[in-house]
């Protein structure tokens, strides 16, 4: 992207003074995701963010990929013992068996939907009407870390069989996966999204 590390433009100031972060922030962040696996991935990702910060997680996120078989649904959700002794023997991830046990969970889940909804995709958008909701903070100190929406979807989720599936890391995943607009106004990506939704 143009703009990317571009010192000289306005951005969101949680990205600031780290090259990943930037990057991630000028051409990923709020971005709207509507394929299925790339949705599974933040999902698992939030997840595994819980208790941590976002910058460890993206720091491991091609470890992940390649341990988790770039988040293949269907390969994910056959997961067996065998394969979490190997993810739990993983220095490149976070080796926490609750986390990597609800990804392998929510891989079935996942799948259910899929059934139901036809796509994972169709079943989360469903949430905002399929459309991004537009905010239009002033400063990151307005941002919620839910909303009656996260909280709605998480209270269906968890009752689908959904782990690691909270409130604020539902708000997490609608923020990276662009079903919100939360990047401050005066932030060039915040005109860039709104332009493109």
């Amino acid at each position: 992207m143009e703009n990317s590390l571009n010192q000289s433009v306005s951005r969101c100031e949680w990205n600031l003074n780290d090259d990943l972060l930037t990057r991630y922030h000028d051409t990923e962040w709020g971005e709207p995701v509507h394929d299925d696996r790339m949705l599974f991935e933040f999902l698992a990702l939030d997840g595994m963010q819980a208790g941590l910060s976002w910058n460890t997680i993206l720091r491991k996120r091609g470890n992940f990929r390649q341990a988790f078989d770039h988040f293949e649904i269907e390969v994910v959700a056959a997961y067996n013992e065998k394969k979490i002794q190997e993810l739990l023997g993983n220095a490149g991830i976070v080796r926490n068996k609750a986390k990597i046990n609800a990804i392998i969970n929510n891989a079935n889940r996942v799948i259910a939907v899929r059934e139901e909804f036809g796509s994972l995709d169709n079943y989360l958008w469903g949430f905002v009407g399929n459309k991004v909701i537009q905010n239009s903070w002033q400063t990151l100190t307005q941002i919620p870390a839910t909303s009656p929406i996260s909280d709605a979807m998480s209270k269906d989720m968890v009752g689908r069989g959904f782990k690691f599936c909270g409130s604020t890391i539902l708000y997490a995943f609608m923020q990276a996966a662009g079903m919100v607009n939360d990047h401050i106004v005066s932030c060039f990506r915040y005109t860039e999204l709104y332009k493109d939704c």
